[in-house]
């Protein structure tokens, strides 16, 4: 996955209380190895600057044939230079990627992840190709 444009990703995960802070960190990081992240009592989120950082979400599309729905996601939640797409969070905690279409999805709410970039069609291109 290479690209040349500037983006800056962001991770959000709300920690509910029935919720170990540790297994939501680890669920984060089982989907994306590199990021600065910062925990709340009722939050983490995290945030990087490399392409890289989405290389398991990349592969993950590639290995189960979801190019298709990622594109359409990502292109129907796209606006300027944004856009952005929501995880499950139980699938992330056992090393699997899910994508959600929808929020409720995840039971325990999910994992949004938004991309901020200079050429964000180009950006969805690497992602998914």
């Amino acid at each position: 996955m290479r690209s040349n444009n500037t983006c800056s990703i962001e991770v959000f995960c709300e920690i509910n209380p029935s919720e170990d802070p540790s297994k939501v960190e680890s669920a984060i990081f089982n989907v994306f190895s590199d990021l600065e992240i910062s925990i709340s009592k009722h939050q983490l989120s995290g945030k990087s600057k490399n392409i890289e950082t989405l290389s398991k979400v990349s592969e993950s599309i590639k290995n189960n044939n979801t190019k298709n729905t990622y594109e359409r996601i990502l292109k129907k939640n796209a606006d300027d230079n944004s856009t952005w797409f929501y995880l499950n969070k139980q699938a992330a905690f056992v090393d699997t990627i899910a994508l959600c279409s929808e929020a409720d999805e995840s039971s325990l709410g999910p994992i949004k992840i938004i991309l901020r970039t200079n050429d964000i069609e180009n950006t969805i291109k690497s992602i998914i190709s």
